[in-house]
């Protein structure tokens, strides 16, 4: 402990758990969605002081919100929403092993003075192939949705499964205001509570936005 924290009492930083993938070329998309890509629009040399880069990506790259309009024609878009939902205490669930969909019974043993936020930690390392993922079942977000939460995130690229035509569990989200995380890095998080913040950028005319979500320990 140092003088100053001695004499200030100050308490030390709380630990922060970057919940976000890398954004690169590398970067897994839906099957046909826009890749990520990077080109220099001005370069640093004489005569021009700055690097600036421009970028194309779908804005379901990475860590992201999906906005209602994303399933529903006419639905506010992501610039729309309130934040509210994307910032303040959360529970992160494991629900490892339970194949192709997360059932109301892989979630309640966790249910217990649910805070607003859900997150779901459905594999012990985390993978955003669109070949093969843990989606999660129209039940278990009713449940959720029961329980009062605002939001729910998982560590797969979307909670529908990637052959859905129909999207259910997208509807049922719409069905009860429920906002959403897709992509989520959860492979260094305890089972428990925490502080999110995963704020979308104000994309007034999108259908998603890019996160860089993160969890902060509570104090």
């Amino acid at each position: 402990m140092t003088a100053r924290t001695r004499a200030t009492g100050a308490s030390p930083p709380l630990k922060i758990w970057d919940i976000s993938p890398s954004v690169d070329e590398n970067a897994a998309v839906f099957p046909g969605d826009t890749a990520y890509s990077q080109q220099l629009h001005f370069s640093l040399a004489p005569g021009c002081p700055v690097n600036v880069n421009s970028i194309t990506l779908s804005p379901h790259t990475g860590a992201h919100a999906d906005a209602p309009l994303h399933y529903a024609n006419g639905e506010a878009s992501v610039g729309e929403l309130d934040l509210a939902p994307y910032l303040g205490p959360c529970r992160v669930i494991h629900c490892f092993d339970c194949g192709p969909l997360v059932l109301p019974g892989h979630v309640a043993h966790a249910l217990q003075d649910l805070p607003a936020r859900v997150l779901l930690r459905t594999a012990r390392k985390a993978s955003q192939a669109w070949d093969a993922f843990t989606a999660i079942a129209p039940e278990t977000l009713e449940l959720l949705a029961g329980k009062n939460i605002t939001l729910v995130g998982i560590d797969t690229p979307s909670v529908d499964p990637a052959t859905s035509q129909d999207l259910p569990s997208h509807h049922q989200l719409l069905a009860h205001g429920l906002r959403v995380l897709e992509n989520l890095v959860l492979d260094e998080v305890a089972e428990g509570d925490y502080e999110l913040i995963a704020l979308p950028l104000k994309l007034t005319q999108a259908d998603a936005s890019p996160v860089r979500a993160i969890l902060r320990e509570l104090p």
